[in-house]
């Protein structure tokens, strides 16, 4: 039996309350105070999550940029230092082997920057082994700076005010999408206006021996802000309603960026891994496209639930839930372009009867962060 792995706020979780689930190899929080409780709060305060179980490898050397230029699908070269950029890790043949968030951040010198790339926890392993397979030729260093680092997220629209009290650098002025660094006694950690809900939020990355102390001061300052433990189940509802993808599920192997939706993340003007077989699906056209949609019949549709059309399977549900936010059932998943179109309407089959759904607007919620 394979050992499942703990970040070091296990022990808090769990003098939270916090119930504990297998998730990407890792032992983790799914809730607190339950999770509907969690995801609203997050939309009407703020919340704090541990997110230690996500993998940070730094790219550094002369070629680090023509090397991420070769395997990641956006265009790096136009990040600024301290700008954090959405790009994913592509197979040749344009299936998904990741999503990640790459930085730039200052190097020995400021001709050679050096690049954080965060991964998702199940697929760090993975990565790792296809960045490393693919450095020949460019004169790059690579490190699995993982364990040096301690990730929390804190997200909601109390969050900068919270964090403020914790700062002495102005918050307000941390432009969405960068990150800049901040002192931990004598060490350096970094903050960045990122985040996976829908809300204006931070990502930070804390020397990992300041984790504990730096979430437990967030609570503490958060107490009478309505500042809570979030779990992994808010954090899915939350990102689902934002039309946030998961990796497995409006992502994997078998789909490509373009299926996904996420086209604008990739750059087919340059090179880079997967991009003939991506710039070919553009001129000849998808096979399926990722719809939202609405429940019609009361039922909740549920990741791999089958999609049909006049009795033929057409597709597959890829998250599905009650929207704690919208108050309905609500869904992701791909179907052929002809049923992509606003309120084409089809059926989902919930425990062997078909349902009828609509396609509606997305993202279901919008994203609040973009504003600032």
């Amino acid at each position: 039996m394979t050992m499942l792995k703990r970040t070091p706020l296990y022990e808090t979780h769990l003098a939270l309350g916090a119930r504990m689930v297998e998730f990407g190899g890792w032992e983790m929080p799914v809730q607190y105070s339950g999770i509907l409780d969690e995801h609203h709060a997050v939309r009407t305060a703020a919340g704090l999550f541990d997110i230690d179980h996500m993998g940070q490898f730094e790219v550094s050397g002369r070629d680090a940029l023509p090397f991420l230029q070769h395997v990641l699908t956006a265009d790096i070269s136009k990040l600024e230092m301290y700008q954090a950029g959405y790009a994913i890790l592509c197979y040749a043949d344009g299936g998904v082997i990741d999503d990640t968030f790459v930085y730039k951040l200052p190097g020995k010198t400021k001709a050679t920057p050096k690049y954080m790339v965060v991964v998702n926890a199940s697929n760090r392993a993975k990565d790792w082994i296809w960045l490393n397979a693919h450095r020949g030729g460019f004169r790059v260093a690579l490190e699995d700076v993982s364990d040096q680092f301690y990730m929390l997220a804190f997200q909601g629209p109390r969050a900068q005010e919270v964090l403020q009290k914790l700062e002495s650098f102005d918050v307000s002025k941390l432009k969405y999408h960068y990150a800049r660094e901040f002192r931990i006694q004598r060490a350096r950690g970094l903050v960045a206006r990122t985040g996976y809900t829908g809300e204006d939020g931070f990502e930070l990355f804390v020397p990992i021996q300041y984790g504990k102390h730096v979430w437990e001061a967030i609570l503490d300052a958060g107490k009478d802000a309505g500042v809570k433990p979030i779990g992994l189940g808010a954090r899915d509802s939350l990102r689902f309603e934002a039309k946030m993808p998961l990796y497995g599920h409006e992502m994997d192997a078998q789909t490509t960026p373009l299926e996904a939706g996420l086209g604008w993340a990739c750059a087919l003007d340059k090179m880079f891994i997967g991009r003939d077989a991506l710039l070919k699906q553009k001129l000849e056209g998808v096979k399926k496209k990722l719809v939202g949609f609405e429940m019609l019949e009361r039922g909740i549709a549920r990741n791999g639930y089958e999609i049909t059309k006049d009795g033929k399977a057409v597709g597959v549900v890829t998250t599905g839930m009650f929207s704690p936010t919208l108050q309905k059932n609500i869904g992701l998943g791909f179907v052929p372009p002809e049923l992509a179109a606003l309120d084409s309407e089809f059926d989902v089959m919930i425990r062997g009867n078909a349902l009828k759904a609509r396609v509606i607007k997305t993202p279901f919620y919008p994203n609040r962060a973009r504003n600032k």
